[in-house]
């Protein structure tokens, strides 16, 4: 018997690699047909998929990656269940916690001082964006660094994701970076103007 048969599904996924940013979302949650509405619209074999992440479906997991289609609808609507999961009081305690150790990376900002960050995606439909990084001390958002985490599709973790954690917890947001990079040369700040390479409307060219 191998560890996947020895777990549930939902454990099995969060546990492969490239997946570490996804909470084990609580199967009660997934139980409650309320917190599913919609979803069965938007994705083929809903319902064997569904029978799949609650383990109602005897087949066999591999560790090589999705071995049917209903495979790939299961980890597709894991993720869009996620999404809405992470929203919620429970995913954002599950998650917070990744957030205090790291778990999703620092930020690569010099002056955010290695800051942790949060996932966010750039659009709520999946297949149109990968998963990105916000940081909430620069208010930025950056791609991922390993590439493990490129594959992963920003709409499984939603657009609206950090600003609902903080929202909820406020006390876990840090104070804004103050500190900005000026350029210089030999000490002194460069004016803007100084890179513009022939005269502007309005100007003379003493003015540069």
């Amino acid at each position: 018997m191998t560890e996947s048969d020895e777990t549930g599904w939902i454990q099995w996924f969060c546990k492969q690699r490239g997946n570490e940013f996804f909470a084990f979302v609580d199967e009660e949650y997934i139980r409650d047909k309320f917190n599913l509405m919609f979803l069965d619209t938007e994705l083929r074999n809903y319902s064997s998929a569904l029978d799949v992440i609650l383990d109602l479906n005897s087949g066999s997991r591999s560790d090589n990656g999705p071995q049917s289609e209903v495979d790939e609808s299961a980890e597709k609507l894991y993720g869009m269940i996620h999404a809405r999961f992470i929203l919620t009081d429970r995913g954002i305690d599950l998650m917070i916690k990744k957030f205090h150790k790291g778990v999703f990376g620092t930020c690569p900002r010099v002056f955010c001082h290695r800051q942790h960050v949060l996932p966010i995606g750039l659009s709520d439909t999946p297949g149109e964006e990968m998963v990105r990084l916000y940081c909430p001390k620069c208010n930025d958002i950056y791609t991922p660094k390993s590439g493990r985490h490129r594959n992963l599709d920003g709409a499984f973790f939603g657009t609206n994701f950090p600003q609902m954690l903080f929202m909820v917890k406020p006390e876990a947001r840090p104070k804004r970076s103050k500190t900005k990079f000026v350029p210089r040369l030999y000490g002194f700040k460069i004016h803007p103007l100084a890179y513009r390479t022939g005269p502007q409307k309005g100007l003379d060219e003493t003015d540069i």
